[in-house]
């Protein structure tokens, strides 16, 4: 069955107990699968320039410059150790995205059973060369803003290492918040068709409005998956937040509480459902033939077309 990541990212706006929060939350309330984070080294990852330069949207800056902000919503390896052992308390999985050789390396060392590759680091090889040497658990790497030739080249990179049966690789367009005709959810069967054999499977990391284009994600993959015999739908992820309006770039494309206790519920429902009858008759079909067709029943003979 699919698993749902619930995306906290940087919506806890560096507050350890709102992040806690979060994790109950999505464990209990919403019932997801999997809680992620997000892990950056700002003074690694940015210039100087970039470090020093105001944010690009003032309104959602927690810092007088971009550097500042991001400082201010991380955090650091103890506290990463603390979100996993709080995961690991409410029943729930831990993982995070790691964007650079620093970070990789403070949340490898946590074990979790996934880490995360997003759509901006993907093309950073010594980053991934990294955890596929160091690293045991699933990588989950997102083919957002990647072309065609990018994806076949991720792909192989891999391969050659030995670790693609240990590889999800996702589609997504990366935008906060998605349009719904760029969502383009064929793009999850172009990544069963062309390395569905070839990963461990496919992911979707949907970045739009409401839970309608994920249940559709779902019927696609499993269909596709059903007709192809390979290239299952492992995982969807939806970004998460306890208040839409809160400051912040990704609230707005995050589901709420209630949203993704929606999602939850419909996707592991819809899952059941996709599915062929065990038998010509099933069991509460028969207790409603005998109810509702008792009359052919009794004589032996279905009605006549007049």
């Amino acid at each position: 069955m699919v698993k749902v990541i619930a995306e906290i990212g940087c919506n806890h706006m560096g507050n350890m107990e709102i992040a806690k929060e979060m994790i109950q939350v999505a464990a209990h309330v919403c019932k997801a699968d999997v809680a992620k984070f997000q892990k950056r080294s700002p003074k690694e990852l940015l210039t100087s320039e970039e470090y020093n330069a105001a944010h690009p949207v003032p309104a959602n800056s927690y810092g007088a410059t971009y550097g500042e902000h991001r400082e201010l919503l991380e955090f650091s390896a103890g506290q990463h150790r603390e979100l996993a052992e709080e995961c690991r308390l409410n029943g729930i999985e831990y993982s995070t995205s790691v964007w650079d050789l620093t970070s990789a390396a403070e949340i490898a060392a946590l074990t979790p059973s996934l880490i995360k590759i997003p759509s901006a680091t993907n093309q950073h090889y010594a980053l991934q060369d990294f955890l596929c040497r160091n690293f045991d658990g699933e990588i989950h790497v997102s083919t957002g803003m990647t072309t065609k030739d990018e994806i076949s080249r991720l792909i192989s990179f891999y391969e050659e290492r030995g670790r693609s049966k240990d590889l999800v690789i996702y589609a997504c367009t990366s935008g906060y918040p998605v349009a719904f005709e760029d969502i383009c959810l064929y793009e999850i069967s172009s990544l069963q068709e062309q390395y569905g054999d070839k990963v461990k499977s496919i992911g979707f990391s949907g970045h739009h409005l409401g839970i309608a284009a994920d249940i559709a994600a779902l019927a696609l993959g499993l269909s596709n998956r059903e007709r192809l015999g390979y290239g299952d739908l492992g995982y969807i992820e939806r970004h998460f937040t306890l208040d839409r309006t809160w400051k912040g770039t990704d609230h707005a494309a995050s589901l709420e509480p209630d949203g993704m206790r929606k999602l939850c519920r419909d996707l592991k429902n819809v899952s059941k459902s996709l599915t062929f009858k065990r038998n010509e008759l099933l069991d509460v079909e028969v207790v409603q033939r005998k109810k509702l067709k008792w009359r052919e029943e009794k004589h032996g003979r279905m009605l006549e077309i007049a």
